[in-house]
């Protein structure tokens, strides 16, 4: 029997049926694996579906949706474009998981589907989801158990389509078998690399029929899809520049759930920033799983900064040579856009060179903000976590970036209860938030995920009271650290802060965000334009020069001054 592919649009797909006999395209799949598999056929497919051979692209293929007179005869138009059906979104994890839901709502907007907020008014239902740690896999299984129960109540209607739900981004890729298996009633089961596929597979997803496409690219990055914001009016954007991760942590996930680093070209990130800019975007972070190892090399012709690693760092793969470096983008990102601020993450301390540091020391519209995850203060905890550097090491790192920026606020990750780590290694982590003085960090007890290296090769040995009690120590030190340091070092001194929003406490009160991504609230009232000499009230999206006069852990209070315009570097006094 000739071996049929039972997906014909856009990319290879497993069609999961219960009780049916679909063959199974897997051995084909390490053939392909590195092509950009899409749909180029004309429509004309035989009875048993097609054939390889309709994957194959011919010389002027674009790699579009195919138009109505393309679809297989089992896929009817109303389907596969939507006419109106409501989706809605839930998302959870990281800013990344975000920005893929404006990709992917993007993606089903042209396909004619309609977003709602309301999930009673919903006829499709999808989840992106996290799996980088055991509790945000947890809050998706017990919402799975509430649309299993509305797809029932659903199924009694007769006057509305059946309720389809779908299962997006890490946690499809990491738990596809159980998601299928399970009794969940998941109509279609998508990684973060099968986006383009949605419209297919909810067209075919019927009568049991599971739709599942987690093949990881080596290519894909949506590079000529524009996200559709999920929030137009909002003054802050992301922009992804980048996908998956190299370098294989121990303890992480990420290379198994987003495949292997590749980079978007610059072209099309800095065709989304300008648009953004026009669009009224004050801020737009930068995105990617490890976003300075940023390495485009799609246009060779443009001369790119060479880019080592920073001082003591080391990556268990040879460095990639060519192609235009973070720094290079990052100068580009800030001049095409003026008057936008910019941040970025979440980057790997290795990927801090000179040239990083001295192109946000040029440009007063990247803010002095670094996010830079630690994971562990003991250099023997970290050897095992695979991080390629040493306490010491990351140390004079922090101490080098001060040096070019000293003003610069630093966030962190930590992990607490790694595998193996012992009571004076724990230590070693307290000491370090002493040292380097973190303005925020997030801090997790350490979860077990498969197909890492510690799943393999070492033992989650620290019992789970013992993790949560060293997550309280570092919490509580993290906490009276902060606050130490805002009142001793930022209280006096101005910020120049992009208003976010009215206060919840208070509706006198606006809340807006630091340079340093401080949170400062302050009175909403009358104060006068440096750029026009007029008083005006600040509104979101508007940046007020202001002068803190108290402060907390993680926020301050203040007193708006004027409305400017992008600032000096923040921390200045009015005197300098």
């Amino acid at each position: 029997m000739a071996l049929r592919c039972c997906s014909p649009l856009f990319s290879l797909t497993t069609a999961v049926a219960r009780g049916s006999n679909i063959p199974c395209i897997t051995p084909v799949l390490p053939l392909i694996r590195r092509a950009s598999i899409r749909w180029h056929g004309t429509g004309k497919v035989g009875k048993d579906g097609p054939t390889l051979k309709d994957f194959l692209k011919s010389p002027d293929a674009k790699g579009e949706a195919p138009p109505a007179a393309a679809l297989p005869s089992y896929i009817h138009q109303e389907t596969f474009f939507g006419e109106g059906r409501k989706v809605y979104f839930e998302t959870y994890g990281c800013q990344m998981n975000t920005s893929d839901t404006e990709v992917a709502w993007s993606v089903l907007q042209q396909a004619g589907y309609v977003r709602t907020a309301e999930l009673d008014d919903a006829d499709v239902v999808l989840v992106v989801t996290c799996a980088i740690r055991d509790n945000a896999e947890r809050k998706v299984w017990q919402r799975l158990d509430l649309f299993r129960l509305l797809k029932r109540r659903r199924a009694k209607l007769t006057d509305r389509p059946p309720l389809q739900i779908g299962v997006l981004g890490c946690m499809a890729e990491h738990l596809k078998t159980k998601l299928v298996d399970a009794d969940k009633r998941v109509d279609l089961v998508a990684g973060p690399d099968s986006y383009r596929d949605l419209p297919r597979m909810l067209a075919s997803a019927h009568d049991h029929n599971t739709q599942v496409n987690v093949l990881l690219s080596l290519e894909e990055t949506y590079a000529n899809i524009s996200p559709v914001r999920l929030d137009p009016h909002a003054r802050t954007a992301y922009v992804t520049i980048q996908r998956g991760c190299d370098n294989m942590c121990a303890f992480c996930i990420v290379p198994f759930t987003r495949g292997r680093e590749r980079s978007r070209p610059r072209t099309s990130i800095l065709a989304e920033i300008r648009a953004l800019a026009a669009q009224g975007v004050r801020e737009i972070t930068l995105l990617g799983q490890n976003v300075n190892s940023y390495r485009d090399t799609t246009e060779v012709t443009v001369a790119a900064t060479e880019q080592g690693l920073s001082r003591g760092f080391r990556t268990i793969y040879k460095t990639k040579q060519g192609g235009l470096r973070f720094a290079d983008l990052l100068a580009e990102a800030a001049e095409s856009a003026p008057h936008v601020r910019f941040r970025f993450t979440s980057p790997h301390p290795k990927d801090f060179p000179d040239e990083v540091l001295s192109v946000m020391q040029a440009h007063p519209n990247l803010c002095r903000s670094i996010h830079l995850p630690v994971q562990s203060g003991s250099s023997t905890v970290l050897a095992r976590m695979r991080r390629g550097y040493t306490r010491e090491s990351f140390i004079e790192l922090v101490d080098r970036i001060r040096s070019f920026l000293p003003d610069v606020t630093f966030s962190s990750d930590i992990i607490a209860g790694f595998c193996g780590e012992t009571r004076e290694e724990h230590e070693e982590s307290l000491s370090l938030l002493r040292r380097v003085q973190f303005d925020s960090s997030f801090v997790f007890a350490y979860s077990m995920r498969d197909k890492t290296h510690a799943y393999h090769r070492l033992e989650d040995n620290v019992p789970q009271e013992e993790k949560v009690r060293r997550v309280d120590e570092l919490v509580t030190l993290l906490h009276a650290e902060a606050a130490r340091k805002n009142t001793a070092l930022w209280v006096g001194k101005h910020m120049s802060v992009l208003v976010d929003r009215p206060s919840r406490r208070s509706p006198a009160d606006l809340l807006g965000r630091s340079d340093g991504n401080q949170r400062v609230v302050f009175p909403k009232t009358a104060i006068p334009c440096k750029i026009t000499g007029e008083l005006v009230v600040p509104l979101p999206g508007d940046i007020v020069e202001v002068v803190t006069e108290s402060a907390t852990s993680f926020s301050f209070r203040g007193k708006p001054l004027a409305r400017t315009s992008i600032a000096p570097p923040l921390g200045l006094s009015e005197s300098e």
